[in-house]
């Protein structure tokens, strides 16, 4: 199979037909070998139009969706980023394109691993891996620029928005399905939360984030 000419259409179907224009962002999905780092089973899948099982109910996001909420961060050369929910590492890989450095955050052993593996295999030494439940973040390198959600949250842990610097932003998609929304969270300088709609956005969960059940009367 020819990944680089399978790359290029992704970009140009997938992923510059939704309304994603910043070059910077088109140029690090064409430089990312995405089939590097799925299961080899799942190789020929790589690059299609659909989120890439990796087991343990993971998935690597669907390009599309992963590019619009990647412009939404507006993320800058400088940035340091919190990659929550790394899986086996190609987001990072993606963000590490656009910011100065990526702290990538995984709960699975498994994933996790791999996501070391691939990450120093390909030489993104701009990466760091670590390991930790994904709803506490990563407060020992808080904080951070910009706060990247690899999945769909029922609530966002208020522990989380700590973790953004004055002028941080955090991507998250809240809800499931047809419902859910990408919003942008973001920490002014005086140290005051606020959020904006993005766009309809439906995504695969991360688990940890789900809403407790309510009872009703």
């Amino acid at each position: 199979m020819d990944f680089d000419a399978a790359r290029t259409r992704m970009v140009d179907n997938q992923i510059r037909t939704t309304d994603v224009t910043r070059h910077e962002i088109l140029r690090a999905f064409l430089e990312v070998p995405r089939e590097e780092f799925v299961p080899a089973a799942r190789k020929p899948l790589a690059y299609i139009d659909e989120d890439v099982p990796l087991g343990n109910g993971r998935f690597i996001m669907e390009a599309s969706p992963f590019a619009k909420l990647i412009q939404l961060a507006a993320i800058r050369p400088d940035d340091v980023v919190l990659d929550v929910g790394c899986g086996t590492g190609y987001s990072s890989a993606v963000l590490s394109h656009l910011a100065g450095s990526v702290v990538s955050l995984e709960q699975d052993p498994d994933l996790a691993e791999a996501a070391t593996e691939n990450l120093a295999r390909l030489d993104y030494v701009t990466c760091a891996v670590v390991e930790g439940p994904l709803n506490e973040g990563y407060p020992s390198e808080a904080p951070f620029d910009v706060i990247f959600m690899q999945g769909s949250v029922g609530i966002l842990p208020e522990t989380l928005l700590q973790q953004l610097r004055p002028g941080g932003r955090l991507v998250v998609v809240e809800g499931q399905g047809n419902a859910a929304e990408a919003k942008l969270y973001f920490r002014d300088d005086n140290g005051v939360v606020g959020s904006r709609f993005g766009f309809n956005c439906s995504i695969r969960p991360l688990p940890g984030f789900q809403k407790k059940a309510e009872f009703a009367f």
